[in-house]
């Protein structure tokens, strides 16, 4: 088989067909949909059999002694951490009597911003009770470190403002005792040294005032943070509602299990590269799709549907015979139910004009392990077939299917017609099957498509293009100028080699 490479063929093949990746994936919906069923049975069962532990809440509304306006929650992020620390854990544990370790603790509880000036604590226990304890000894201690260090800050600024206004004093004391009784109109001479004194002491009477007023308000400050911290929302056990929490975690697991199922059924179909558009398996076996039956009978109200799509592509393939001067074979691939059936319906339609003798050549026991009716045709086995009378029509069942012994298929046929579960052969496999079947000069009339997309729009029908099965044709072309027959032509249509060549 040869592949073009010219600009034309590489435009019309896609890199990447989206359209048959969407029907393989919904072809597979029973992998998805069987991974979106365990994952919402898992997540019921997360929820009923891992139920979450006793959990408390509390809120506590802190202030700041540096509180803006256009804070970003920089703060408040500060605070949060500030709760994840060993040293609030260990005050917690040590009001608590309790031996555990702040480590371990620190692991039961979080702390969530939710404003600039609110946090939201939420801790864990092995009871409500125990879970309340613990969110109001944390709760607590947060509020005491956090009052303790902003009234040691404030401490510290204030006495850092007294100090420097004691030096500021100092200086004055020094300043004026340089002045004396003097005063600037005293001493022509000295005049610009005493307005620089009186000058400086100005200077230094202003800053000693903003001192004070600066070491004031920061004793001022610490009643009002003292004052806005506190617990503003008592710590209360938080109640679980088991159905409610069952719903959330199957919705959860329903969504998890249905993307890990389409990721997978996708990611198996690019791997797996199995064609399902008739566009597709008619391109790779070379052969137009003349048919299409369901694998399953379906609904009540699908059968008869079914049962005249049978019957009509049953009636085309009983003209088809009669009118061929060769045996002609159905050959399946994933199929070999269907096409035990639809060959026991087309030996019964032959029936009528004589004799039919079915070939079993399937590996199975589809044909030979059946229970024959009245009036079924007779079935022999591949090996009987050589005995057989050659004016007795012939209709062989064979397998294209891996594995195959491939010299057998001309005993059953030299014409065939395939019937080719869609999804069920790789792209390769087609092409093998394609190239056996015309190495051993068997010509390919048509595709019977079972179990088609029924949202596949694409054309099945090769409108242009030699076949691919161009040795076998050949060889077919060679052996009727041999014997001086002509082959009546089917609706299949095979171009002339000839003809095209020239």
């Amino acid at each position: 088989m040869t592949t073009s490479t010219t600009p034309e063929a590489s435009a019309a093949t896609p890199l990447f067909d989206l359209h048959a990746l969407v029907v393989a994936v919904r072809r597979r919906r029973r992998i998805w949909c069987t991974l979106a069923l365990l994952g919402l049975l898992a997540g019921a069962a997360v929820a009923v059999l891992l139920p979450p532990p006793p959990a408390a809440v509390t809120k506590v509304l802190v202030a700041h002694a540096d509180d803006q306006p256009n804070d970003t929650g920089t703060l408040m992020r500060t605070d949060v951490a500030l709760l994840g620390t060993t040293q609030i854990a260990d005050k917690a544990l040590r009001s608590l009597n309790s031996s555990e370790k702040p480590e371990d603790f620190m692991q039961d509880y979080r702390g969530t911003g939710l404003t600039n000036n609110l946090m939201q604590i939420d801790v864990t226990g092995d009871s409500d009770a125990e879970a309340v304890a613990r969110a109001k000894a944390l709760a607590d201690t947060f509020v005491a470190d956090h009052v303790q260090r902003m009234q040691k800050a404030a401490k510290t600024e204030s006495k850092a403002l007294a100090d420097q206004r004691d030096r500021m004093r100092d200086e004055l004391a020094q300043v004026n005792k340089e002045i004396g009784d003097r005063s600037p109109e005293s001493d022509a001479r000295a005049s610009a040294s005493i307005e620089s004194l009186f000058a400086r002491r100005a200077e230094l009477n202003s800053r000693i005032a903003d001192f004070d007023q600066r070491a004031e308000e920061a004793r001022t400050g610490t009643p009002k943070v003292v004052a806005g911290t506190q617990i503003v929302d008592a710590p209360r056990a938080v109640r679980h509602s088991l159905p409610r929490s069952a719903a959330t975690d199957a919705a959860i697991g329903f969504v998890l299990g249905l993307v890990l199922g389409l990721a997978a059924a996708a990611v198996g179909t690019v791997v797996a590269d199995r064609p399902v558009l008739r566009r597709d398996i008619a391109a790779n076996l070379g052969a137009s799709v003349i048919a299409e039956l369901p694998r399953r009978p379906g609904r009540r109200w699908q059968r008869r549907r079914t049962r005249a799509a049978r019957e009509r592509l049953t009636a085309t393939l009983a003209r088809t015979v009669r009118g061929s001067a060769e045996p002609v074979s159905l050959l399946e691939l994933g199929s070999a139910r269907s096409t035990s059936v639809l060959a026991l319906d087309l030996a019964r339609a032959l029936a009528a004009e004589g004799p039919v003798t079915v070939i079993d050549g399937l590996p199975g026991q589809e044909l030979a392990g059946r229970r024959p009716h009245p009036g079924d045709p007779a079935v022999v086995g591949g090996e009987r077939a050589a005995a057989l009378s050659p004016q007795e029509r012939r209709l062989g069942v064979g397998s294209v299917a891996p594995g195959t012994a491939w010299t057998g298929l001309q005993d059953l046929g030299t014409r065939t017609v395939l019937v080719v579960r869609a999804g069920h052969g790789s792209t390769a496999w087609l092409h093998t099957v394609a190239r056996q079947l015309a190495d051993q000069l068997i010509a390919v009339i048509g595709v019977v498509l079972i179990d088609p997309d029924p949202r596949d729009r694409t054309d099945g029908t090769l409108w242009d293009g030699l076949p691919t099965a161009l040795r076998g044709h050949n060889g077919r072309h060679a052996r009727e100028n041999v014997t001086g027959r002509t082959e009546r032509p089917s609706w299949a249509r095979v171009p002339d080699i000839d003809q095209e060549a020239r």
